[in-house]
């Protein structure tokens, strides 16, 4: 199951990083087949194996030797190592439905990280999946409900506060959206634990910055979308550990 998982994943991370590239740009992700962005070339079947082609390709277009973004490798890798933790540490639906959660926090955390953007046609439909996996999984429905309302709330709130203490937008309208989706997978009681480990990220990156010499001041623009989905998936596999550890204790 984990090799099942990790395979889907890396085709699945294929399509997540041609998305987050084309979609910001306008481009259709339906129609027209693959091509170099730099000389036009159609790319053929074997340009477009996820991982292995661009390692065969060793980074760069084999038509006008214009070096590949090495997003996309890390897309894949990360989207086939969520398929693969998640079917292989709970095979079955509860693996699948996780798999579903990673791979769309992953693709809003890279848009949102790339252009500052959580549409609202991922952040949705994601939250729709995370309350109606409540119907047939744990967190209960109930609990999914509370988890997606406080953490809209809780976040709405925040940047509403922030903006009147300050004139500025803190908070963009994304971000209390994609709280609520990490709220109705993972119910109301993880959220203030993924809000913390977000911060946190969010200062390790600041400090990273002033170590490099970047300016950082107190109004620095931070993806604190990426941020909330790097931290929330960690949080189901945890979830779903202890669940685990719970029903097999004798």
């Amino acid at each position: 199951m984990a090799l099942a998982g990790g395979l889907a994943g890396l085709i699945i991370g294929s399509f997540i990083a041609a998305l987050t590239w084309r979609w910001p740009l306008g481009r259709s992700i339906a129609h027209g087949r693959s091509a170099c962005d730099s000389c036009g070339h159609l790319l053929g079947p074997l340009e477009l194996v996820p991982v292995l082609s661009l390692l065969w390709l060793r980074g760069r277009c084999r038509h006008c030797g214009v070096s590949i973004a090495p997003r996309n490798l890390w897309i894949e890798i990360a989207s086939g190592g969520i398929g693969a933790l998640a079917l292989g540490l709970h095979p079955g639906a509860i693996g699948v439905s996780g798999a579903l959660f990673g791979w769309g926090l992953l693709a809003l955390s890279v848009l949102d990280a790339e252009h500052y953007w959580l549409p609202d046609r991922l952040t949705l439909p994601l939250l729709a999946l995370g309350l109606a996996a409540g119907l047939w999984l744990a967190p209960s429905l109930a609990d999914r409900v509370i988890g997606g309302t406080v953490g809209f709330a809780g976040l709405a709130l925040v940047g509403s506060g922030y903006q009147l203490a300050t004139g500025r937008t803190g908070l963009g309208g994304g971000d209390p959206k994609l709280f609520a989706a990490i709220g109705a997978w993972l119910g109301w009681f993880p959220l203030a634990f993924v809000l913390l480990l977000a911060a946190l990220l969010g200062l390790a990156l600041a400090l990273a910055d002033r170590l490099r010499g970047r300016a950082v001041g107190r109004h620095s623009r931070l993806a604190f979308g990426a941020l909330l989905a790097v931290a929330a998936w960690p949080f189901w596999l945890l979830q779903l550990g202890v669940e685990t550890a719970i029903v097999q204790a004798p």
